[in-house]
């Protein structure tokens, strides 16, 4: 890494404690709103790979 990137690196890291510490009320403010918009886009996610909407069967047959 050159210099360059050094110096990005520290500039963004002292940016992000700052963002954080003078903003933080606004942040944990937001965390409940944050929790119930991820309740839909796990579903979504988690139920993706189940195989919805195919047409073989999952062993529900009884023999």
């Amino acid at each position: 890494m050159n210099r360059s990137n050094w110096v990005l690196l520290g500039f963004l890291a002292i940016a992000g404690f700052f963002l954080l510490t003078e903003h933080k009320a606004h942040v944990l403010g937001l965390l409940p709103f944050l929790l119930l918009l991820a309740c839909p886009l796990l579903h979504l996610w988690h139920h993706g790979g189940h195989g919805h909407g195919k047409e073989e069967s999952h062993g529900d047959k009884h023999d």
